[in-house]
């Protein structure tokens, strides 16, 4: 039984955790941001032939091809059918507009010096592993890839592909396509480093989004989270009763870390886990580290995996 003194401590430290969280939100608020949507999804369904030279003008960067592949994209038919779904889809791009300006000024809050992008919305075929690009003044979002899970379009994908083709995941992509850049891959090839670094994401996003689910930000459903939170300390076990903490096997990607439809145990329990667990072990991890040490954002992302798992003190909940 936990004593007195142990529980006034932990409220207190609640308590204090809140009120930052609270001041942090308020700095974010008032942080000045102008942010550019351009809808060339729309204006390219509206367009005909003769629009095709003013668009290029505007969008050098979006017509890499000859007008005359534009021109037919105009007008077949199973493109125009795309256009207007898309259309029909986002007619209102509000709330999706203010999620990603209050994304871009927590990244603000905590990269001061970054330079937020332009953004421009397109269709790419459901090209849905290129969904989100982000260069250093552009942000391209696919928005024929969030059209909703159970869309018509996306019947011959995977469901765990097609599971986070939803607009409320946008953000959270978006998020991961700008951790992708400031969170240095792992420097060793051992399976702790890999799901440390993952930790590393999933925690940045905390941080860049905690106006989202953590199921959003993993982009696990909520059934799945609830799966993965409560059988986070058999997961653990079996990792280390395996050792594969230090091993560098490469299937252990594979198995834990790479999306797939379940993780890979080998156990009876496969068929009803999510995929990528080492990923979400590894955000327990950080988060454990964090909790404990009272550091930057910076310097986390700085420290290497053995020095975040050793002071982590990580213990799985049951």
């Amino acid at each position: 039984m936990k004593s007195p003194l142990y529980i006034v401590l932990l409220l207190t430290l609640i308590i204090i955790g809140c009120g930052n969280e609270d001041k942090v939100a308020q700095e974010v608020q008032n942080i000045p941001l102008e942010l550019r949507v351009s809808r060339f999804d729309i204006k390219f369904a509206d367009a005909i032939a003769d629009d095709i030279p003013q668009l290029r003008k505007e969008y050098p960067y979006l017509f890499p091809a000859p007008d005359s592949v534009w021109v037919a994209k105009l007008q077949d038919s199973l493109q125009i059918e795309l256009r207007e779904e898309v259309k029909a889809e986002f007619i209102d791009f509000d709330k999706e507009t203010a999620d990603i300006e209050l994304l871009f000024k927590y990244i603000k809050y905590y990269f001061p010096k970054y330079k937020v992008p332009r953004i421009i919305t397109v269709t790419n075929d459901v090209d849905y592993k290129n969904r989100i690009i982000l260069a250093d003044s552009l942000l391209l979002i696919g928005l024929d890839n969030y059209l909703g899970s159970a869309h018509k379009y996306y019947g011959g994908l995977q469901n765990y592909i097609a599971q986070d083709m939803d607009r409320d995941f946008m953000v959270s992509n978006i998020a991961s396509a700008f951790a992708n850049k400031v969170v240095s891959g792992p420097k060793e090839r051992t399976f702790l480093a890999q799901i440390i670094y993952f930790g590393k994401i999933l925690f940045l996003k905390d941080k860049l989004m905690p106006f989202h689910t953590d199921a959003q930000k993993i982009t696990y459903s909520e059934d799945q989270l609830l799966w993965a939170q409560a059988n986070e300390e058999p997961m653990w076990r079996y990792f280390i009763e395996n050792e594969l903490l230090y091993s560098t096997d490469n299937k252990l990607s594979q198995r834990f870390l790479d999306p797939a439809p379940f993780s890979k145990f080998g156990l009876e329990l496969d068929n009803e886990s999510p995929g990528q667990l080492g990923r979400y072990l590894g955000w327990q991890i950080v988060r454990s580290f964090m909790n404990k040490n009272d550091i930057s954002l910076q310097q986390l992302l700085n420290l290497s995996a053995e020095e975040i798992f050793k002071e982590s003190n990580y213990k799985p909940n049951k």
